[in-house]
């Protein structure tokens, strides 16, 4: 597969991965979303064992996004999320991919092991309402989501409500 192939994939998975995801939060419909995040996952884990991690000089800045967005959603596999991170970090310490998505699947991956997060990106509904999963060293959060090129943990909380809440 050439790297505009991959691009061009990687935007139309994205574009699926969105659409079911939009169709969810906007009407509850989750049918199809599972099946999106396996077939998703089966073919990221394919392409980084074969370029590693899809940064921007394979596939371009938004291609780049788009790999770190079908890692990110690859719950149904957290042995490979935590594999990904790894690769995640070198291309990150490579200047090859931005230390948001690094930030985020971090997260991603401490709260699948039942860690506390460290720049507080991951929330769920507990029953009474959106929150964001245990952070460790709260008293930190916004230094380290700055280090990390995130906005305020006060403003992302705003944002994800907005979001996420009926």
């Amino acid at each position: 597969m050439t790297r505009t192939d991959l691009a061009e994939e990687l935007h139309r998975r994205a574009d699926a991965d969105q659409r079911a995801r939009n169709l969810w939060i906007e009407t509850g419909e989750a049918e199809g979303l599972a099946q999106i995040d396996v077939d998703n996952t089966a073919w990221i884990k394919t392409v980084i064992a074969e370029h590693g991690w899809p940064g921007t000089a394979l596939v371009g800045d938004r291609a780049a996004d788009e790999a770190w967005l079908l890692v990110q959603h690859a719950d149904r596999d957290p042995d490979f999320q935590s594999q990904a991170l790894e690769h995640l970090k070198a291309a990150v310490e490579a200047g090859d991919a931005p230390a948001r998505h690094l930030a985020y699947l971090t997260d991603r991956v401490l709260v699948a092991a039942g860690k506390r997060q460290i720049y507080g990106t991951q929330y769920a509904d507990d029953g009474n309402g959106l929150r964001p999963q245990p952070v460790h060293d709260p008293d930190g959060l916004d230094e380290r989501r700055a280090a990390m090129g995130l906005d305020s943990a006060a403003a992302y909380d705003q944002r994800m409500r907005r979001t996420y809440t009926t």
